[in-house]
């Protein structure tokens, strides 16, 4: 949420309060305002959002869902996962690893998924990218966690799109295969998977 460059569409309510950074709901918790009044961005945001991800196949499925993301808001690949997680044998990686032509074409027919001929390649490749790994995924994703841990951003103006370490994994991933990783959508990753907190001063997953 770079998220905020990719961030999820804003949301109005004539009942709820809405401040600068923070977005109080109907149910009266304060969260990051780009989560507004949509439920399943709120359930995201409370349960996943920020929350450290150390599981190869849960932080493989996160790097493809980012790439599918590319260009559309992230509603739009929540309300989808399930169909992704179908079509893409629940993000196993060695059964997608060994998809073909076929798949592809197959998947290009599935209206229940993003039907992006580049991004199934992607995800495709990316799952045979992870197979030739010397290290876990995890492991790999986890080595560039920021040495300095910044202030907890007071406003979303705050967040940037792209770090330096965001960069750094997007150039490592792309050495070794992976598609669809550059730095904005890796900067991405590392909020969702909790490699760094970004829930703003005065939400209520804020802690620290």
């Amino acid at each position: 949420m770079s998220e905020q460059t990719d961030s999820p569409d804003d949301t109005d309510s004539t009942t709820s309060t809405i401040r600068p950074n923070v977005h109080v709901a109907g149910d009266g918790i304060a969260r990051c305002a780009w989560v507004g009044d949509d439920s399943e961005y709120q359930r995201y945001h409370d349960e996943e959002w920020g929350t450290p991800l150390r599981d190869d196949r849960a932080l493989f499925e996160k790097i493809c869902l980012e790439g599918f993301q590319a260009g559309l808001s992230w509603r739009t690949i929540l309300l989808r996962r399930d169909a992704f997680r179908a079509a893409f044998y629940g993000f196993d990686v060695d059964r997608v690893a060994a998809m073909n032509d076929d798949d592809v074409e197959r998947l290009l027919q599935n209206a229940a998924i993003i039907r992006h001929r580049g991004k199934i390649n992607a995800t495709i490749q990316n799952a045979r990218a992870t197979k030739e790994l010397t290290e876990p995924l995890t492991e790999l994703v986890w080595s560039f966690v920021p040495e300095d841990v910044r202030p907890r951003p007071a406003s979303l103006s705050e967040i940037p799109a792209v770090t330096p370490e965001s960069t750094a994994l997007s150039r490592t991933l792309r050495s070794k295969g992976f598609r669809f990783v550059g730095p904005t959508t890796m900067y991405a990753l590392m909020q969702s998977a909790g490699l760094v907190d970004d829930h703003v001063t005065g939400c209520w997953r804020a802690v620290g």
